[in-house]
């Protein structure tokens, strides 16, 4: 034990605290953007998918931005840990070179999403019983919308000083557009004071939202006119919601499971250098985080988490950076197993911390 830590917001902390958590308790589990961050989640997905341990009681909503939403299109497909593993492959194996363009690099994404997703199995994942996926997304404007990199750049650093002033003017940068499979839209969608529009996700559509959601500004060519959804230039989901931006709970109080790679929560991407930039307190308090404890990370390889500098840390030497990412997944394979066991042994309430 002690590669994992747990915290709550008060809702979530007082229920552990009394015992009476359960994992059919939660309605939504939640993937943050953070680019090769994720593979550390891996070990938790592939035992949590392994024991069918979500969606028991009721459907749960699969929602994330980026590599949140990367994963959880795995969790959809017949023979989702078969294609949870494909991706893990094929993302570590991908390797871009000095002279790639930001065309290139989303023919390379699309590649990825292709290794993993069959297109004869996206009616199954459009039907699935136990999970329902939400995929968040961003649909730039102005000078965001261009593919002129030093126009683009200037247009998002707009943002970040129009971000810095208040986070609601970034909305006038980046619509968050949500894309969700469901008889209903995800509940956060409905509340008053959603900001964005939220549409239906089909077979046509499916992968392009997947591959937009990870579209990172300046480095990947953004994907345009996506079917069923407004016109325009769509980018990163992370750009509006990079970790925890809504209240993900729903009407019934269900619970939000997170699993992050870090402590902080960072609402939005140009909130990363704003350190007093943090969610509302509503919007954690059905949240339950789990991450990896600072003794975890320090055994991975070069003691931090792998992370999209790598891919330029490494470009010249990209085997090192490879054998890094798979030592990285090989040693996050027990994270989900000391979760499980922390519930199962009764201790999850000895050791919550507060959000």
């Amino acid at each position: 034990m002690g590669n994992i830590r747990v915290r709550a917001g008060q809702r979530a902390y007082d229920l552990i605290r009394a015992g009476g958590f359960s994992l059919d308790g939660i309605s939504t589990y939640f993937g943050p953007a953070g680019g090769p961050r994720w593979l550390i989640a891996s070990g938790f997905d592939l035992t949590l998918l392994r024991e069918e341990l979500l969606g028991r009681a009721r459907p749960v909503w699969l929602t994330g931005a980026s590599a949140g939403a990367w994963r959880f299109a795995a969790w959809l497909q017949p023979e989702a840990i078969r294609s949870y593993r494909a991706f893990i492959d094929a993302y570590i194996e991908t390797i871009y070179g000095r002279k790639d363009t930001p065309e290139r690099i989303l023919q390379s994404m699309a590649a990825v999403i292709d290794a993993y997703i069959e297109d004869d199995a996206l009616p199954f994942a459009l039907a699935h019983k136990r999970y329902r996926l939400v995929i968040l997304t961003s649909l730039v404007r102005n000078l965001a919308a261009s593919e002129r990199r030093w126009v683009q750049k200037a247009g998002f650093l707009l943002g970040f000083l129009a971000n810095a002033l208040h986070p609601s003017l970034i909305h006038r940068f980046a619509e968050r557009i949500v894309f969700y499979y469901g008889p209903h839209p995800p509940d956060f969608c409905l509340r008053k004071g959603f900001c964005g529009r939220f549409f239906a996700l089909n077979e046509v559509n499916f992968k392009s939202a997947v591959i937009a959601s990870g579209a990172i500004p300046a480095v990947v060519a953004g994907v345009r006119d996506i079917f069923g959804a407004p016109d325009g230039v769509y980018r990163d989901g992370g750009f509006v919601d990079y970790h925890i931006n809504q209240d993900y709970s729903t009407r019934d109080r269900g619970l939000t499971l997170f699993f992050h790679h870090q402590e902080r929560i960072i609402p939005g991407w140009m909130d990363k250098r704003l350190k007093r930039r943090r969610p509302p307190e509503a919007f954690l308090d059905s949240v339950v985080m789990v991450y990896p404890s600072e003794g975890f990370v320090a055994g991975l390889p070069g003691g931090r988490i792998p992370d999209r500098g790598d891919f330029k840390t490494f470009i010249d030497d990209p085997a090192t950076r490879i054998r890094n990412w798979r030592r990285a997944v090989a040693l996050a394979e027990p994270l989900g197993e000391e979760f499980l066991e922390l519930i199962a042994s009764d201790r999850l309430k000895d050791v919550v911390e507060k959000l």
